[in-house]
């Protein structure tokens, strides 16, 4: 049973009805139609209604949804039933075969092409090039013959004009490995004529709107169908195909099944000597026939590769006593060439030299497109045959399906009950019983000797057929004289219903014979694909007596082995309805559905599905989709096996009245039950999905913690790792950095993991100490003093003065150092100073200039010691002109630049600013840094603790001078300090 869809598109399977009526049927059918779900199953045949209309159910999604699935596993789809086929023919090794039936303009091309589409999707997954291939030409070579069997009606747009059977052979992978198509009956007489409204086959059309200029002027035609007799009627017929379009893609099919240039040339050619023979015009004065205009005999000799005088010939004068012409030719001209199509494309897909040892079993999928049944106004004898062709196949049909019903229930051990059904068997010996039935009777009276007319052959149905309950005409039954004509109609009931004949022209048709004049023409002629299509022209006239079989009969041969060859095959069925005349999407006539319905015996299918019982399937898969419904089975069962796990199912139910049991099947006899069982399934899917997604999502946040505990562990252990790596690395770096010159200055420190980015800055940073008091004790003592300045220097000026006097010697007392004369009056001063405020030590003394409030600046002299700041008069024997206590500084500002500006800043407010230079600057002569250093290191060593220099910048005084914050620290191994011991490096070296 197919997955149900909702109760708002009916039942997904005509079984499933509940009660068999064809009211109950139609009303189903026209439903789904309306909902847009064309098909509908009948248990394993699918009923397909023609949407008119573009569907997007046929997609890539739509064929990984059924590949590989059971029937019952999605909705109703030809799809579904062309999976179910190959997984027969490939899982059982069994031939199958998918039989596509229906009246013209139900959709069996259409049918057909999806079901083609859909194998060759599924088929190759490793993309084998000469798998690949095959299944190409098998899908061009629908191309092809949709254009020249296929053509348009009043029924159908694209009506297939022929019966197509494609045999698709398959390895033991499942892969096919070529093919063979079987053509019957082509409709030839379309050639010279169609009734109104209708058109030619399509690839006339196709060669005059879509060939090229060139190609038209080459086959001395025009791009007008109007300006031909055999294509007028169609020209003006309005159209869905679209034939410049349609015509390069049959010559793209063409090339691709692997025909040559000049055997798709000769194709065309013999298209154009078609409608070229179309507008002969032949003119008679009684004795003698002739034709008007013999340009276009030239052209019809130069396009068939013949003598223009042998084609005039042939066209006028008669070999045998038999009535043939122009049109007979045409017609078989185009007939042979059709045929010949097929044996070309059948050369390039039939499996050659296949090995069964070698490669396996040769399966075979066929598919069967065949013209529908047929009632038109005016029936003749293609109609007679295409509805005996399907009466053949719903004999089949009917045949199949209770031979199927009636072994199924055999092998499970189900009591078989019978049947009535409308066995069409005397229809069937109607038309085909030996010397009895109308093809015999149609032989006879071709054999006869003498002038034999269609008013005798029907005669002599009368006369042999007049008792039979399906046959009827004028002269036999008196209650059809407003219907019949006199000798003319005859009426054969078929179990489609009853199909009236015009008797005109049968044994013309049945005879269907030809010049062999032409045979020999086109046998003789210079083109080798002409040559090969008339292998009965190189017989003599003494050779050519005896009559061939009629067409008739060789239609009745053929239809006979096709039955042959599918009764052999598992059958699946598609049977497609026409749901209106008017090729309308939304139209549903009911009338003419329920006649189409009829016919098909799509009632007797239903009936004989359920015969006893509508619905069975295995054991397990009946236990798979119910066995949530039953306490005892879900989630599993604990049984001896599936079959009392679902008679468990049944019994908590209450309708095991209502079953069977087979060996390995279940059968249900009423659909209610089934129902009821669904209604259940339905009503416990949501709780047991919410179920399963708390399970799963539990199972996911699970598995996530348990991932995120090892994803915790692993970065762990990993980060230990990195962490000991470092430490090793840094050990084996710095191992033998206390023997180095630099002492591992040099070395390059490992890039610390994240983990250890504050530590490795203390290692380095305990480094870099380490590394300057390796330095400093190789220092002089004698140097530390000015070592410690420098270093104060560089902790109050380091980017803030771009030079201050680090690369020189400092030298501190300067004005002691100076000239003799300047040297011994300061020296006299200073002792006496030193006596005076018992100061220990001169930080720092030289020259400057002093600049007061009013920017004039006058020479002085400045002398600091460890207790005071003076300010002398060097003009004047360093006369003391003004005494600072040390502490009584505050701060002291600087410039950024070159200039020696010093601002010395007092508690008393009474700033002193000083310029540290006399004259211009020499080279290398900047005292500020010294100075500053030396204010620093003497406040740090003497308090012990930072002293803050508070800024300040008389606006008036040092407009342009920026301000410095200066303070130091009581540490002796700051990184300045190291910084000015690297810098200084070269130095102290």
């Amino acid at each position: 049973m197919a997955e149900l869809e909702g109760l708002e598109f009916g039942k997904s399977d005509f079984v499933l009805l509940d009660e068999v009526t064809m009211e109950q049927f139609m009303e189903n059918l026209k439903l789904r139609f309306e909902k847009g779900r064309i098909y509908t199953y009948i248990g394993e045949v699918v009923v397909s209604v023609n949407p008119y209309r573009r569907m997007e159910i046929y997609g890539k999604d739509t064929i990984d949804a059924y590949r590989g699935r059971e029937l019952y596993e999605n909705p109703p789809h030809l799809y579904a039933v062309s999976d179910a086929a190959y997984k027969a023919m490939k899982r059982r090794a069994k031939d199958t075969c998918i039989v596509i039936s229906g009246e013209s303009g139900a959709g069996k091309t259409e049918a057909s092409k999806y079901i083609m589409q859909y194998i060759a999707a599924i088929t190759n997954p490793s993309q084998r090039a000469e798998v690949e291939s095959v299944k190409n030409v098998l899908l061009k070579s629908n191309c092809v013959l949709e254009a020249f069997g296929n053509a348009k009606t009043n029924r159908n747009d694209n009506s297939s004009r022929f019966g197509k059977y494609m045999d698709i052979n398959f390895n033991f992978n499942g892969e096919p490995t070529g093919g063979h198509i079987n053509n019957y009956l082509l409709e030839k007489s379309r050639v010279v004529q169609q009734q109104n409204g209708e058109r030619n086959f399509h690839s006339f059309y196709q060669l005059l709107r879509g060939g090229s200029d060139e190609l038209l002027q080459s086959l001395h035609l025009q791009n007008d169908p109007a300006a031909f007799i055999y294509t007028k009627e169609g020209a003006a017929t309005a159209t869905s195909n679209n034939d410049r379009a349609s015509h390069k893609a049959v010559m793209s099919a063409l090339e691709v099944i692997g025909f040559s240039a000049e055997e798709i040339n000769s194709i065309y050619q013999i298209l154009a000597s078609i409608l070229l023979l179309g507008n002969l015009q032949f003119e008679s004065d009684g004795e003698s026939v002739q034709i008007l205009g013999l340009e276009a005999v030239g052209h019809v000799s130069e396009l068939t590769a013949t003598e223009a005088d042998s084609v005039r010939k042939s066209l006028l004068f008669r070999t045998v006593d038999t009535c043939c012409g122009r049109d007979a030719f045409v017609k078989a001209l185009y007939e042979r060439l059709f045929g010949w199509i097929v044996s070309r494309i059948n050369s390039v897909i039939e499996v050659k030299d296949y090995d069964p040892v070698l490669h396996g079993k040769n399966t075979v999928i066929g598919v069967l497109d065949i013209y529908g049944f047929e009632i038109f106004d005016n029936n003749s004898f293609e109609q007679f045959c295409i509805n005996y062709c399907n009466e053949k196949l719903q004999q089949l049909f009917i045949e199949l399906i209770l031979r199927q019903e009636q072994g199924e229930y055999q092998r499970e051990g189900i009591t078989w009950q019978h049947i009535d059904y409308f066995n069409n068997q005397i229809i069937v010996d109607l038309v085909e019983q030996p010397h009895k039935g109308i093809i015999s009777i149609l032989d006879e009276a071709c054999l006869t000797v003498g002038k034999v007319t269609d008013t005798v052959c029907l005669e002599s149905m009368d006369t042999k057929l007049a008792q039979h309950p399906h046959y009827t005409s004028r002269k036999v039954r008196t209650d059809h004289t407003k219907v019949l004509d006199f000798k003319k109609h005859f009426r054969i009931r078929h179990y489609a219903g009853d199909v009236t004949y015009s008797v005109e022209g049968f044994l013309e048709k049945n005879k269907d014979l030809l010049f062999q004049d032409f045979k020999r023409l086109m046998y003789n002629s210079a083109n080798p694909v002409l040559k090969e299509m008339w292998p009965d022209g190189q017989l003599s006239i003494t050779e050519v007596t005896k009559r061939p079989l009629t067409a008739a009969t060789l239609f009745k041969n053929s239809i006979v082995a096709l039955v042959d060859k599918l009764g052999c095959k598992e059958p699946y069925y598609v049977r497609c309805i026409k749901p209106n005349e008017m090729k309308s999407p939304v139209l549903f006539d009911d009338a003419r559905c329920q006649h189409q319905v009829a016919y098909l015996g799509l009632m007797e299918n239903v009936m004989v599905r359920r015969a006893g019982f509508a619905y069975r399937q295995h054991y397990a898969r009946v236990l798979q989709r119910y066995k949530m419904t039953c306490e005892y089975t879900w989630p599993n069962h604990l049984m001896d096996s599936d079959r009392e796990a679902v008679e468990a199912i049944v019994t908590q139910h209450g309708f095991q009245d209502d079953v069977a049991y087979g060996l390995t099947k279940l059968f249900v006899r009423t659909p209610r039950s089934l129902f009821t069982l669904e209604q259940e399934r339905a009503a416990l899917i949501p709780i047991l999905v919410l179920f399963l997604q708390k399970i799963w999502r539990g199972a996911l946040a699970r598995t996530r913690c348990r991932r995120m505990k090892a994803i915790y562990a692993i970065m762990s252990c990993y980060k230990r790792y990195k962490v000991k790596a470092h430490f090793w690395e840094v050990e084996r770096r710095f191992a033998n950095v206390r023997t180095t010159a630099d002492y591992g200055k040099s070395v390059e420190w490992p890039t610390p993991p994240a983990a250890l980015s504050q530590f490795h800055n203390n290692t380095v940073m305990l480094h870099r100490r380490w590394w300057a008091r390796q330095i400093v004790k190789n220092i002089p003592p004698s140097d530390m003093l000015e070592v410690r300045a420098k270093v104060a220097a560089l902790t109050a000026l380091s980017g803030e003065r771009k030079d201050w006097g680090v690369g020189r010697a400092w030298q501190w007392d300067y004005l002691a150092r100076d000239s003799p004369q300047t040297s011994s009056g300061f020296a006299r001063v200073s002792k006496e100073l030193r006596n005076k405020d018992d100061h220990s030590r001169v930080l720092f003394s030289g020259f400057c200039r002093k600049v007061n409030r009013f920017n004039k600046s006058t020479d002085r002299s400045l002398l600091i010691t460890d207790k005071y700041v003076y300010k002398l008069e060097p003009k004047k024997q360093f006369k003391v002109l003004k005494r600072l206590p040390l502490d009584a500084l505050t701060g002291l500002s600087v410039t950024d630049g070159v200039d020696q500006m010093v601002a010395l800043h007092t508690s008393s407010q009474d700033d002193v600013l000083l310029c540290l230079q006399r004259g211009d600057l020499g080279a290398n002569q900047d005292r500020v840094g010294e100075l500053v250093g030396t204010l620093v290191d003497h406040f740090t060593r003497s308090v012990h603790a930072a002293a803050l220099f508070v800024p300040h910048r008389p606006p008036d005084v040092l407009p342009r001078a920026s301000e410095m914050f200066l303070f130091c620290s009581s540490e002796l191994f700051t990184q300045n300090t190291i910084d000015y011991l690297v810098c200084l490096e070269p130095f102290l070296s």
